[in-house]
């Protein structure tokens, strides 16, 4: 490779045309300027030949990360007007910093940067071989598969980078906009997890005293575990924030172990030892008589009765002793017969007493066994309303981009 520049004089700097086709090939130009023939004497308006009998510009790709495997040409194009067509092939393997916040509803916005390494702008000057609008359409029909990603559009434009030196160098720099191709995470990732939230939601129905219940929702959190373990290589691994559907997924995950937690509450108060606590008036009030309206199960039929009820039905016999008094209205007699009557009335007082002890604790434990149940309904109330709004704004904030066609400016 010849390393003269090919001009007549020095100063006169070389323009060197790039062409970039995406999935294509770098085209590359540049003029000699003591190179030209007659086509119509010579026969031909252009030759080949080899490229180590010719200067090359040494344009270079900034973000450039790995070896150029692509196949090795050893020849260029020479006009007859003294241009220089190098094709060479390059396959370009660069870095690009990923926004991976809507993933997979994403679009990215890759840069390449074309500069001369050793020559400063007065020497080589870049320009446009071809439209960019035409750079476009050509790199849509060669790439005849996208795979993962979508080709939307491209920019370009030219710019001096200056060195430390004051010296200054030409730049082109393209920037290609990829929309991601979502159908294959939304059947793999999104859909499945709805499929188990969804479950999980519908467990509620199931009775929330019964063991199964627990035992459903313990091997949903598993199966949702295994499934995330699974699917974690389809995640992107890269990137300067966390994805929306990481987000999602430990929403999930959260509310699923949540309702998990909840359910072992509303077992131990149902069949737990909170039924044997005395259960303070102003809960009894707040859940059996508000709560339970507002989920749609009624007031309870026994704070009704206890409003109702102006007090204790027992009417004590008027020869009973007074509480807090020494005196008895009760006469004295040493009939056997009275005497009787009267033992057989103090051991039905007794059993009457027991009987009511044993109604209230009855009643206690059914307040407990419904306050339960509103607890459970509130949960599944507050459960279904939180994720079907966090459904909404993550899907808004997905299609919201998602429906974002045109290339950003940069």
């Amino acid at each position: 490779m010849s390393p003269v520049r090919p001009v007549n004089n020095l100063n006169t700097p070389t323009n060197v045309s790039i062409s970039f086709t995406l999935y294509g090939i770098l085209g590359v130009k540049w003029k000699i300027e003591f190179l030209s023939w007659d086509p119509v004497e010579c026969g031909t308006s252009f030759i080949t030949l080899p490229r180590s009998k010719f200067w090359v510009p040494d344009i270079v790709i900034d973000e450039f990360v790995d070896e150029n495997n692509a196949p090795e040409t050893y020849y260029v194009t020479v006009r007859h007007t003294g241009e220089v067509q190098d094709s060479l092939p390059v396959e370009v393997i660069s870095s690009c910093n990923l926004d991976i916040l809507k993933f997979p509803f994403d679009i990215q916005n890759c840069s390449y940067t074309f500069n001369s390494w050793i020559h400063h702008a007065d020497e080589i000057q870049l320009s446009y071989e071809k439209q960019v609008e035409e750079m476009v359409n050509l790199s849509k029909a060669v790439m005849t598969t996208e795979g993962e990603w979508e080709f939307l559009g491209m920019t370009a434009y030219t710019h001096t980078l200056t060195n430390f030196d004051e010296s200054t160098r030409d730049q082109i720099t393209y920037f290609i906009a990829l929309r991601r191709q979502p159908t294959m995470y939304v059947v793999n990732l999104i859909i499945p997890s709805c499929f188990l939230i969804t479950l999980d939601l519908f467990s509620f129905i199931l009775p929330p005293q019964s063991v199964d219940r627990s035992a459903f929702k313990m091997t949903l959190i598993l199966g949702y575990t295994v499934f995330l373990l699974l699917m974690n290589d389809l995640l992107p691994v890269t990137g300067n924030s966390i994805p929306l559907i990481n987000v999602f997924f430990s929403l999930c995950l959260a509310l699923m172990v949540g309702s998990l937690l909840e359910t072992i509450l509303i077992t131990n108060m149902l069949c737990g030892s909170i039924r044997d606590l005395p259960m303070p008036n102003w809960i009894r009030v707040l859940f059996l008589k508000y709560l339970a309206r507002l989920v749609c199960m009624g007031k309870s039929k026994r704070v009704e009765n206890q409003t109702g009820r102006g007090g204790n039905p027992f009417v004590p016999y008027e020869g009973e002793k007074q509480q807090g008094t020494g005196e008895s209205k009760e006469p004295q007699t040493t009939d056997a017969s009275l005497l009787e009557l009267k033992r057989l009335r103090d051991d039905l007082r007794a059993i009457q007493r027991q009987l009511e002890k044993s109604d209230t604790t009855n009643q206690t434990e059914e307040d407990w066994f419904y306050i339960g149940l509103v607890i459970d309904r509130i949960v599944f109330g507050i459960y279904f309303i939180f994720f079907f709004c966090s459904s909404i704004g993550i899907l808004v904030i997905w299609i919201s981009f998602y429906s974002v066609g045109h290339v950003e400016g940069h």
